[in-house]
């Protein structure tokens, strides 16, 4: 592990949870003076009960909705909710949805008040832009429970033509408040339910598994393993279990707010599937998580014996890879990227994505491009 002479560590996210958060969402705008939300969300949601009935409740506030968010959030989609949210008048934006609504909803009041289009603020651009000016009021309401995006201080989006994922970093994007209700969960099928809770598996176990240095975020991300893990099969199979919702919930959170401390190959993976083939993130980080884990296993095979401690896994760590195989299986998420789509010939493609992602610098084996194209192909 890298530990530098100062490092800085912080977890500012206020958050309200519990059943029936989302019910405190008008009066807590009221108190701030705010009038005029932009609800953003995604198209799915939008031709919900679950979305009329939430903005029913906000019927003393003079509410617009922007529900052009649809599969993996991309630039233009910020773009066209700054623009709703101009022609509404609006002054404070209301995410309500899973992660790419609320990673889109996270920046539409930076594209609404800053100069330039959002591209210009993702961290690595050329001349990247400070987001230097005041910024809307922004509140999040989770969906799902897989990349706890509502607590997280990134805003990852596609590029329009691309696809490439790049990421607009700074604590600024912050949600002022998170209103984490799973009862907001429990209609989702058991199909959506594994996808975004592997997700959320997979941030803990990333996280902590990470070479960073960052104690505080390891205790967060074992402890997030730990409900996860016991959590996770019982959601897929029971979704009106409010037990097992709830943790799910919490354990996306803590993902996110863990993962602060960086992440690792198996979302430089994710990453590149979603750049390359499009696929889901949750979906993506499902079908390498234990190809790249049991590749991981020798460089912190302690760590791995932390992790099947605190999940229960019988074997130590050396069957912690396995046994997410297995869990995988009984949540209904089929074991190869062939299975969805993805073909030999993407290979090559995909190990340079991968390589050019960030992510893999701190996982705790070093990835070459060679090694990436193996990843693909144990896991075809």
């Amino acid at each position: 592990m890298d530990i530098p002479t100062l490092h800085h560590f912080s977890f500012p996210t206020a958050i309200r949870f519990g059943a029936g958060a989302r019910w405190q969402v008008a009066g807590h705008l009221a108190q701030q003076g705010l009038k005029r939300p932009l609800v953003v969300t995604d198209r799915g949601l939008s031709a919900l009960p679950m979305l009329a009935e939430f903005t029913a409740h906000l019927q003393t506030l003079d509410v617009a909705v922007f529900d052009g968010v649809f599969g993996n959030p991309s630039c233009a989609q910020v773009m066209d909710g700054a623009a709703a949210f101009k022609a509404h008048g609006a002054d404070c934006v209301i995410g309500f949805g899973g992660g790419a609504a609320l990673d889109v909803a996270k920046v539409v009041g930076v594209a609404a008040t800053h100069e330039g289009d959002i591209l210009e603020y993702v961290w690595d651009h050329p001349g990247v832009r400070p987001i230097a000016g005041a910024l809307p009021y922004f509140v999040a309401l989770p969906t799902t429970a897989g990349t706890g995006s509502e607590v997280g201080r990134s805003s990852v989006l596609s590029e329009n033509h691309s696809r490439l994922k790049r990421v607009v970093f700074s604590p600024r994007i912050l949600a002022r408040m998170v209103f984490a209700d799973p009862e907001l969960t429990e209609s989702l099928p058991p199909a959506i339910t594994a996808a975004t809770g592997i997700d959320a598996l997979t941030h803990n176990i990333e996280s902590y598994l990470s070479r960073a240095y960052h104690p505080l975020c390891d205790g967060i991300a074992l402890e997030g393993a730990r409900i996860a893990a016991g959590a996770l099969e019982i959601a897929v199979k029971d979704g009106g279990n409010a037990r097992a919702r709830s943790d799910m919930m919490m354990a996306s959170m803590m993902g996110a707010i863990a993962f602060q401390k960086d992440l690792g190959a198996v979302h430089a993976c994710a990453h590149a599937l979603g750049a390359v083939c499009n696929l889901h993130h949750g979906l993506a980080n499902a079908l390498m998580i234990d190809t790249v884990l049991a590749w991981n296993f020798e460089a912190v095979p302690g760590r791995f014996h932390e992790l099947a401690r605190v999940c229960q896994v019988e074997g130590g760590g050396a069957a912690f890879a396995p046994w997410l195989k297995a869990l995988k299986q009984r949540i209904g998420i089929p074991g190869t990227l062939a299975a969805h789509g993805v073909t030999a010939d993407r290979i090559a493609q995909l190990a340079e994505v991968a390589q050019a992602d960030i992510c893999h610098l701190t996982n705790p084996r070093p990835c070459s491009a060679t090694d990436f194209e193996q990843l693909f192909r144990s896991a075809l």
